[in-house]
């Protein structure tokens, strides 16, 4: 029999709570024809105020936990997640934004995909009530979790969700305020955990808004790029340096195809060489940072910053070599100028080659060092795999008997 949890955080909605109660009550013959043998709902009053615990208390048949003061939205699911006894969990906001009526749809999409988890995207629907400053918000967040966690996701904020419990293990640790949301989504991208969306009609709340765009736009930001720094940290890296090197790149080309009235454009190129530096070394940081993070969650380093490697080889592979290359072009190219009285009056810009040269011996170091760092991560992160190995290796073919000698006494 399959058993259905439906979780509803509640603070100060006493405006809407019956509503979404009633309209809860109402879709038991939809939720018993989807499949589900029993369900049960539980509302997590979070230290509300107003009459909220005292309305949910007038339904027999609805669960009512109290937090003694208010301590946020993702607390309120957590402890109603602990609480439920349901082998499929579903929440939903108390103040009548999100339908209760899609629960059984949401359902059947999870056993039609084998999906973990069903959002409700508020995203994907023209009758979507959502202010325009929250949808432009959305879409940026969901934008930013495409780019930085590789999966198409339309609404990483929704509040209507199904999952199943025992991805919940792989989904916490998630946080206590409204970024709780975004964090799963982020967080079951990187679990692998199999996730889908459809479209739900969304209306404007009843009541209050507790959402501040400013600071709570802080939050998810924070909640989805410090998932992904705990996942993947080379794509934020890389792609930060990828994009100070092409900076670079394209200021160095101006400097040399425009360079002015003036002759040569020095402060132009050296800034171009400066950012292509930054760049890399961003780059081979977050390549670390992967080794390392890969260590712990006990699984393949993911490579390349867009989902596949942009080489044959990861780039990691030829930090050693690049290095040793840019130390000795930065050391030949400083004995050049000192040979070419580049380095003194009257050059017109005796510190940019020095500068130059300096610049590409300390890339070149960072990059050689970061190469020994991560050949050394990456033996320690197959070392449990190639003990295993060596512990199951067996002979391909045994020695016949009568060549196996017979064992003799010592003399």
């Amino acid at each position: 029999m399959t058993t259905l949890s439906i979780v509803i955080p509640a603070y100060n909605e006493e405006g809407a709570i019956r509503a979404v109660l009633d309209r809860v009550r109402a879709i038991g013959p939809a939720l018993r024809e989807a499949g589900f043998a029993e369900w049960e709902v539980i509302v997590v009053d979070d230290g509300s105020q107003d009459r909220t615990a005292e309305i949910v208390a007038a339904y027999p048949e609805v669960r009512l936990i109290r937090h003694p003061v208010n301590r946020g939205y993702g607390a309120a699911l957590k402890t109603g997640f602990a609480h439920a006894r349901g082998e499929w969990l579903a929440f939903l906001d108390a103040d009548a934004t999100y339908p209760p009526e899609a629960l059984p749809e949401l359902y059947r999409i999870a056993c039609a995909d084998g999906a973990d988890l069903v959002v409700g995207s508020r995203m994907g629907r023209a009758d979507s009530e959502m202010p325009l400053v929250r949808r432009i918000g959305n879409w940026g967040f969901a934008f930013l979790l495409r780019v930085l966690g590789g999966a198409p996701v339309s609404d990483s904020a929704s509040g209507m969700r199904l999952l199943r419990r025992e991805v919940l293990e792989r989904l916490y640790p998630l946080p206590d305020g409204l970024n709780f949301t975004p964090a799963m989504s982020a967080r079951a991208i990187y679990e692998n955990v199999r996730m889908v969306e459809i479209p739900i009609p969304y209306r404007e709340r009843l009541g209050q808004s507790k959402l501040h765009p400013l600071r709570d736009g802080v939050r998810f930001l924070h909640a989805i790029v410090w998932t992904v720094m705990t996942y993947n940290p080379a794509r934020v890296f890389g792609m930060t340096g990828f994009g100070l090197a092409l900076l670079g790149l394209a200021l160095g080309a101006s400097a040399v195809l425009w360079p002015g009235p003036g002759g040569w454009p020095f402060p132009r190129l050296f800034a171009a060489v400066v950012l292509v530096a930054l760049g890399l070394h961003l780059f081979a940081v977050g390549t670390l940072f992967n080794y390392i993070v890969s260590l712990f969650h006990k699984r393949p380093i993911r490579h390349g910053l867009f989902g596949r490697p942009l080489f044959r080889r990861p780039l990691e592979h030829r930090f050693l070599p690049i290095g040793a290359l840019s130390i000795a072009i930065g050391l030949g190219l400083y004995g050049w100028a000192v040979l070419a009285r580049l380095t003194a009056p009257p050059f017109p810009a005796p510190w940019f080659v020095p500068a130059v040269s300096a610049l590409m011996v300390v890339m070149g170091t960072d990059l050689f060092t970061a190469g020994i760092l991560v050949r050394a991560l990456a033996e320690l992160s197959q070392r449990e795999l190639r003990i295993q190995q060596d512990l199951e290796a067996r002979p391909a073919v045994m020695p016949s008997a009568e060549l196996i000698p017979q064992s003799r006494p010592l003399s």
